[in-house]
């Protein structure tokens, strides 16, 4: 998704060289996938944490670009706006002390940019939506600086023939905007996991990342404030879905085929079903010729990062240039604290693991995984999920009873000590025990200081910079 392009305008000729590419690059990666040409591999982990720059008064601040320049670090990159950034991870394989090396990699690059931050007069925040931001803030004098961000926007309008998009979220209380333009967008700030698998089981562990998104959202929700209204635990998602509400190509009726979404399926036999079900159904917002080979797919890649599953599949490289394929898991907020987040992604690799050996299509309907996902962004741990027995679960009791004990098998089954399973699935623990995910002490802050915005956004930046997870503040 960060590809940077060469240019903004595009001619039909353009639009009809990608197609004709996109057309070739798709059937060349199904012919790969049919005569085993992707590498087999072996699991391997890594992630992206989208952050907040913010002035000392807790409202974003608009200088990534300056930022960037001073930080000079290759992990981290602009995001749609100007006030927010990304950092990203080497891999690490999936085996023995994978978690503490992914959170002594974060804390680095956090106190690095932090450090770079404080000499600008600026701090770093990570949180799902952002309590202070105003709906002023989010305007396109505060897009990043990218060729792409600007041809995004404008493709999105065109291909929405002008229409304003419109914002409706329902919670405990009510939001209604609309907008001329895709910058609520950067209001959705996430902790997205991946996960390379090796080829021959890259099906199952989707199915398996699409069944776990419930349990692991209404463990991790971190998100229920925006412009001052109390929303859904993590409003990040019915935001992010309606501030990129695009169809696919004109005359396509399906409702489930959106740039935003949980998919219309699981997948049957490969995950090359879902490039094609890209290339099918989703008209090119990027239609920027490439000159990268063909073998490389660059055209399938570029048209993939501008569609947003909330569980991706990516095609990448290794050293030697074997394609390999690899699952972004993309429903975790960011934040509260590095070690929250890091015990989020646990709870994520040792129930993938577990569930990729059921027969996830057979045991749990696609619709119920999708009236999950929603249910538990809706309600957190409250929220009432269907389970693969069929009967519906409270999330924090599914969680003890038995999200929590796979997760912790699994985990084993890749190699984690019992000391670093514990660790971390012992956050995870204590905190659905608590009750108090982030979305939850937000809450219940915000009501002990009496509606003050600003002053419960400094009660959650000293808090994380403490460190300590959630579940431990002091609401």
């Amino acid at each position: 998704m960060g590809q940077e392009i060469a240019r903004t305008a595009f001619s039909e000729a353009d639009h009809r060289a990608c197609a004709t590419r996109l057309a070739q690059e798709t059937a060349m990666l199904r012919a790969l996938a049919d005569r085993g040409g992707f590498t087999a591999g072996s699991f391997v982990a890594g992630f992206e944490l989208e952050a907040w720059l913010l002035d000392h008064a807790g409202r974003p601040n608009p200088v990534n670009e300056a930022y960037l320049r001073a930080l000079d670090d290759p992990l981290v990159v602009p995001e749609l706006s100007r006030f927010n950034v990304e950092l990203n991870a080497p891999p690490v394989d999936m085996d023995a002390g994978v978690l503490a090396a992914l959170e002594e990699s974060l804390l680095a690059t956090w106190d690095k940019c932090q450090h770079v931050a404080h000499g600008m007069d600026t701090v770093l925040a990570m949180i799902g939506t952002l309590p202070t931001i105003r709906d002023a803030d989010l305007n396109l004098a505060n897009m990043s600086a990218m060729k792409r961000f600007d041809v995004l926007n404008a493709q999105v309008l065109q291909q929405r023939g002008g229409a304003p998009i419109e914002i409706d979220i329902a919670g405990e209380d009510a939001l209604c905007l609309r907008r001329d333009d895709v910058m609520l967008e950067a209001a959705t700030t996430s902790f997205q996991v991946h996960l390379q698998v090796p080829f021959a089981l890259a099906a199952p562990y989707y199915n398996a990342s699409l069944a776990c998104c419930a349990p692991l959202l209404a463990a991790a929700a971190n998100s229920p404030l925006l412009f001052g209204h109390r929303l859904w635990h993590e409003t990040r998602v019915p935001l992010f879905e309606q501030a990129v509400e695009l169809g696919g190509h004109r005359g396509l009726a399906d409702p489930s085929v959106r740039r935003v979404t949980f998919g219309r399926a699981y997948v049957t036999d490969s995950l090359v079903e879902i490039f094609e079900e890209n290339f099918e159904h989703y008209p090119m917002l990027l239609p920027m010729p490439q000159m990268e080979d063909a073998a490389r797919f660059p055209h399938l890649r570029l048209h993939n990062g501008a569609i947003w599953r909330w569980v991706r599949p990516l095609v990448g490289f290794d050293a030697a240039g074997q394609p390999h394929l690899r699952l972004e898991q993309r429903v975790l907020p960011a934040g509260p604290t590095a070690l929250d987040m890091i015990a989020n992604a646990g709870l994520y690799f040792g129930l993938v693991r577990m569930l990729a050996q059921r027969p996830v299509a057979a045991e749990l309907p696609f619709d119920a995984a999708r009236a999950n996902f929603y249910a538990a962004a809706r309600h957190g741990l409250a929220a009432e999920l269907v389970w693969f027995d069929g009967r519906r679960h409270r999330a924090r009791d599914l969680l003890l009873a038995e999200g929590l004990p796979l997760a912790r098998a699994g985990l084993s089954e890749f190699g984690l000590s019992t000391a670093e399973i514990e660790h971390y699935l012992g956050v995870v623990e204590t905190r659905v025990r608590s009750g108090q995910t982030g979305a939850v002490w937000q809450l219940r802050r915000l009501e002990r200081v009496g509606g003050d915005l600003h002053r419960m956004m400094d009660d959650y930046l000293e808090n994380q910079r403490a460190g300590a997870p959630v579940h431990e503040w002091n609401p």
